[in-house]
């Protein structure tokens, strides 16, 4: 499962970058590595309560997060890279435990999500999973960045 794996690409890979490059930006207002994988283990909360609403409501109304607007600009810079990637690993074991669980007849089940024409368990998670390499190869991005334009 990718979810489970994730974890198992992703903290290597942010171990791998070096540290002067760790906090620092490809440009103005893109994300350094450092707060791509913090990003990873901020979203853990999130999907957990999606989790718990959509199995405990029929259709609930989700509301999108997007952290360009949702969150603090730069506050990421300020998680503790370890603590979030040991929350990461814990937090993805958790979840994983708890989809192990489910009835097919709860991976069916759907919410409304204003940006989306359907949404179910499964698509939420298989979008988690393709989330988590999307963060994972700009993380790679950043650790074989040849050039550094000046920010």
């Amino acid at each position: 499962m990718m979810l489970e794996q994730a974890p198992g690409v992703i903290v290597p890979l942010v171990r791998d970058v070096p540290a002067q490059v760790l906090k620092r930006r490809p440009q103005a207002m893109k994300w350094s590595a450092h707060e791509h994988a913090c990003h990873l283990a901020e979203v853990h909360p999130l999907f957990f309560s999606r989790l718990e609403l959509m199995l405990k409501e029929p259709q609930p109304r989700l509301t999108p997060y997007h952290p360009d607007t949702d969150d603090e600009e730069g506050a990421l810079l300020n998680v503790d890279l370890s603590q979030a990637l040991e929350r990461f690993t814990r937090e993805r074991a958790e979840l994983v435990e708890e989809l192990k669980d489910l009835s097919i007849e709860d991976w069916q089940r759907t919410a409304q999500h204003p940006e989306y024409a359907h949404y179910s368990l499964f698509i939420m998670f298989r979008h988690l999973a393709l989330h988590d390499m999307i963060h994972a190869y700009r993380i790679e991005e950043l650790l074989l960045k040849r050039d550094w334009a000046e920010n």
